[in-house]
């Protein structure tokens, strides 16, 4: 009986420390289960993400070093063919500075001279002289006279273009064979009153060492190519010699960028390229300005990239396999840590079983109290921050009735705030018009319209937009002002803007008068040149009367001329070419307003006159001026394309007696802005003060 009763003891101690051994080893409750795989998906998400980021930064950084590495390379053989172009326009300066008015007259003289040794023979191909009678009287081809009637057509022409011209210029590709390709830089010769005497010519083969030789376009990979091509898209220099005189827009990769940038109208310059990804070829390009040429390397991205790929997929079967450890890892800690929460877990079942359940008040309430706390917080601040801004909208109420201009603020085509002036020009109270819709202001429909268009485009192009329009005031009667407004979203995305309006309803009857019209130009309502001569010896005449000697009093001439104005009537029409000479000259108007004043004199070459300026400000202005064009954007027909301008500065001497001579400098101050690469300002002195 003792020992069968003591075996039976034992059992029952075994048993219980087997279930006490059996509790620890239960399987988690739901909310470890939950907790376990939040960590493992955490994992996985961090994991893939610092994966999926490290794997983009890194093909990112190579794809951004392979993309500059191209487009340093591209700039630096468009640098060096516009440093060629130069060197051979210095070799033919020095060339003709050597040609006396004598030698012109003697065409022996002249080759005798020449023969002597001169650099000149030994760089050009070919090299020819006319006189201003049109009569050629020199042809060299490689260092030996040949007959005048040898000469090529197109390069008599070219010859012709420079003596009426009175300017270098550099011609496009001559002739329809890679053989025989070339080009030709010509030169006025003058004499010291500035008439021309004659034009030099100097001709160099395409694929010569001065120009563009075969090796330029080595080494050749069949995943990627250099080449040059004109703005025309005429291939000059490619690795197969086959493709040479061939078309741009064949070539795989290079013909859409060179199509988009066409159409676009970007403008070239030296120095600056650009690197575009079009389907599975990445291509830079940049631009050579004189000649008008394009350099472009194209290569196969998806070769350039393939080992970069290979190395990523690697990397991402690693970081899986790391993932999996780390993941297991994870919830084998976790179910360590949590064995206490499932203790707890279970007795709490039990508690609540038994009905037992204890809940600490002061515990339950403690973060519900401190929600409250910050509700009642916040709706204190929503408060304050109401009766600021009632405060802000009091005082600029207060502002609008003691502004002197008409202002009036809208949202949503709706009238919310006007100054007292604007309500005096309409004829309204204030309380009358806000909360109005807009429309009522205008006298029809389509002037309100026309005022919505500008809206979107002037907000699309540059935030803003400027405009006449035809109001009607409360009794009825017309009233034509100039609308002037800024345009933005506020936190809403209601669409808030600011008028200025300026009462032009007698400007606009003068306008109609016509002597308004013969000294204004009709497109852009601005000065013609006839009213700017007369307004400009007023201004000489004055300056003379009052004696020079003041640096304040000086008068200085800007003279602009839009860049690639041509290539917008050509691809856009001349109804959008017209276009931009009003929003071009609106804008201008609008910039040196308060400083001085703008006139159109011709096509799309404008001038302002900066009275009272010295020459330190008026660079700042015609800065100011240039950067400001640059940065806006002319829109038409849902297409929008950068527009800049060239501007020559010339300062009125003292003794100037006539304007012309002014004139002159400004204009040619404004050509050799455009010269060396457009978009910039070129300062000039005024050579010939008299009459011309």
């Amino acid at each position: 009986m003792n020992s069968t009763a003591i075996s039976g003891q034992d059992a029952v101690i075994h048993t219980e420390r087997g279930a006490g051994l059996f509790s620890q080893l239960q399987w988690p409750g739901p909310l470890v289960r939950r907790l376990m795989l939040i960590v493992l998906l955490a994992v996985a998400l961090a994991g893939t993400v610092t994966a999926w980021v490290v794997s983009r930064a890194s093909g990112e950084e190579v794809a951004g070093r392979l993309v500059q590495q191209q487009t340093d390379e591209v700039e630096l053989v468009a640098r060096l063919l516009a440093s060629k172009i130069e060197q051979s326009q210095k070799v033919l300066g020095t060339l003709a500075d050597g040609i006396t008015p004598q030698m012109l007259q003697s065409p022996s003289l002249l080759e005798w001279v020449l023969q002597q040794g001169l650099p000149a023979l030994r760089f050009f191909d070919a090299m020819e002289i006319a006189r201003s009678d049109g009569r050629l009287i020199l042809n060299l081809q490689n260092g030996k006279q040949e007959p005048a009637s040898s000469v090529d057509t197109d390069e008599r022409d070219i010859l012709l273009r420079t003596m009426v011209q009175g300017k270098p210029l550099v011609s496009g590709v001559i002739g329809d064979r890679p053989s025989a390709a070339r080009i030709m830089l010509t030169l006025p010769l003058v004499n010291d009153e500035g008439k021309v005497l004659g034009v030099v010519g100097g001709v160099l083969r395409l694929q010569s060492q001065g120009l563009l030789p075969h090796s330029l376009a080595l080494p050749g990979r069949d995943d990627s190519r250099l080449i040059v091509f004109t703005s025309d898209g005429v291939i000059l220099s490619h690795p197969q010699l086959e493709r040479v005189m061939g078309n741009i827009k064949t070539e795989p990769g290079a013909g859409q960028v060179y199509t988009q940038w066409r159409s676009e109208l970007k403008p070239i310059s030296t120095g600056r390229g650009e690197t575009t990804k079009v389907n599975d070829h990445l291509v830079s390009m940049a631009g050579v300005p004189m000649p008008e040429w394009w350099v472009a390397r194209v290569t196969d991205s998806q070769a350039l990239m393939a080992p970069l790929h290979g190395a990523q997929r690697r990397a991402w079967w690693f970081a899986a396999a790391s993932l999996l450890l780390v993941g297991l890892m994870a919830v084998v800690a976790m179910a360590w840590v949590a064995l206490p929460l499932t203790r707890l877990h279970r007795r709490a079942q039990g508690i609540l079983l038994n009905d037992n359940s204890v809940e600490d008040a002061a515990s339950a309430f403690a973060e519900s109290e401190l929600l409250a706390d910050a509700l009642d917080h916040l709706e204190a601040q929503q408060q304050h921050h109401g009766h600021q801004a009632e405060f802000s909208r009091l005082q600029l109420q207060g502002i609008l009735e003691q502004a002197p201009i008409g202002i009036v603020i809208t949202r949503n085509d709706m009238l919310e705030l006007l100054s007292q002036q604007a309500s005096l020009m309409l004829g309204y109270s204030r309380a009358e018009l806000e909360g109005q819709s807009v429309r009522q202001l205008f006298a029809d429909d389509l002037q309100f319209d026309e005022l919505a268009r500008q809206m979107r485009e002037g907000a699309a192009a540059r935030g803003g937009y400027e405009g006449e329009f035809e109001l009607r005031r409360k009794d009825g009667s017309q009233l034509w002002a100039r609308v002037v407004g800024r345009m933005a979203l506020d936190r809403k995305s209601a669409m808030a803007a600011v008028w200025v309006l300026e009462d032009i309803t007698m400007a606009r009857d003068e306008r109609r008068k016509p002597m308004w019209a013969n000294s204004h130009d009709l497109l852009t309502n601005l000065p013609n040149r006839t009213a700017f001569l007369e307004r400009v010896r007023s201004l000489l005449t004055h300056k003379a009367e009052r004696g020079a000697g003041n640096p304040h009093s000086d008068i200085v001439l800007l003279h602009l001329d839009l860049d690639h104005f041509t290539l917008v009537n050509d691809h856009l029409g001349h109804e959008a070419g017209d276009m931009l000479l009003r929003q071009f000259a609106s804008l201008l108007d609008e910039l040196v307003r308060h400083v001085g004043w703008v006139a159109r004199l011709g096509g799309d070459e404008f001038a302002v006159v900066l009275p009272n300026c010295t020459a330190e400000r008026a660079e700042l202005i015609a800065e100011h001026v240039r950067a400001s064009i640059e940065e806006w954007e002319f829109a038409y027909d849902g297409q929008t394309s950068m527009t800049t301008v060239s501007i020559g500065i010339v300062v009125a001497p003292c003794d100037l007696e006539d304007v012309t001579p002014w004139l002159r400098a400004a204009d040619m101050a404004c050509y050799y802005a455009k010269r060396a690469g457009r978009n910039r300002i070129m300062v000039r002195e005024v050579v010939d003060k008299a009459a011309a």
